[in-house]
């Protein structure tokens, strides 16, 4: 560690990504913050990410949910699971300008997807609309597809996806409502037409609950006829079993 990292740490001491508590080193959790994230590690859903038990040697596996609806994208992943911590840290980076903790997440994010960033030609966000964008003065989607460590090879492009139309908070909405609300309500960027043809295209997402976002993002990209298209969020919702 160099003199100034040194000086820095007595100024402005390491402090934990959940709760803000002092800490060893930084961009880390403390013990209990640690203990209290749930990190999808185990069998997963290939296509969104959930937790899934493992029954015998498989090489493809699917949540019962994307068996019955799949979702539109190809592959997926998530780093956690939207409870505890995870939560907080989420919500700390949706709602509370906490830019500093971009560093740790895609850390996360990068090893939960590292075969989706290896592959990927592009990655971009999901968009916000401008009503949303001027009222948190960032995009915490664009924030983490911006993030070097997702890859290093990929092109960013922040205005992939545009919204076209405002669509209203989604929390407390059931999965029909949901995907009614989201479709049509965003559009590829003419201009990058092309540019899709062809790519692996990653897109990048801070929480994914139904996947409705996610899957109206597929759909604005499926006519230019990319390669194939992957999905990376932070956190998701996880389902009962």
């Amino acid at each position: 560690m160099g003199v100034l990292a040194r000086a820095l740490d007595l100024v402005y001491p390491p402090r934990c990504a959940g709760c803000e508590s002092l800490t060893t080193a930084p961009h880390g959790l403390c013990g209990p913050c640690w203990r209290d994230t749930q990190f999808i590690t185990g069998p997963r859903c290939d296509l969104c990410g959930q937790p899934v038990p493992l029954a015998g040697p498989v090489t493809t596996l699917f949540c019962d949910r994307c068996a019955a609806y799949p979702p539109g994208w190809d592959r997926g992943r998530a780093a956690l699971l939207y409870e505890g911590t995870g939560r907080r840290i989420v919500l700390a980076l949706k709602h509370g300008d906490r830019l500093d903790l971009l560093r740790t997440v895609s850390g996360w994010m990068r090893r939960a997807g590292g075969a989706l960033c290896e592959d990927a030609d592009i990655i971009a966000p999901i968009p916000l609309h401008w009503r949303r964008f001027v009222a948190r003065r960032y995009n915490q989607s664009a924030e983490l597809a911006r993030q070097g460590v997702l890859s290093a090879r990929a092109d960013r492009v922040p205005d992939l996806l545009r919204r076209v139309r405002w669509t209203p908070p989604q929390e407390g909405m059931g999965r029909e409502t949901r995907f009614q609300t989201q479709h049509g309500a965003l559009a590829l960027t003419p201009r990058h037409r092309d540019r899709v043809a062809g790519a692996h295209v990653l897109l990048i997402d801070d929480v994914m609950t139904s996947g409705a976002t996610l899957g109206a993002a597929t759909e604005a990209l499926r006519p230019a006829g990319p390669a194939s298209i992957s999905v990376l969020v932070l956190a998701r919702v996880a389902r009962p079993a």
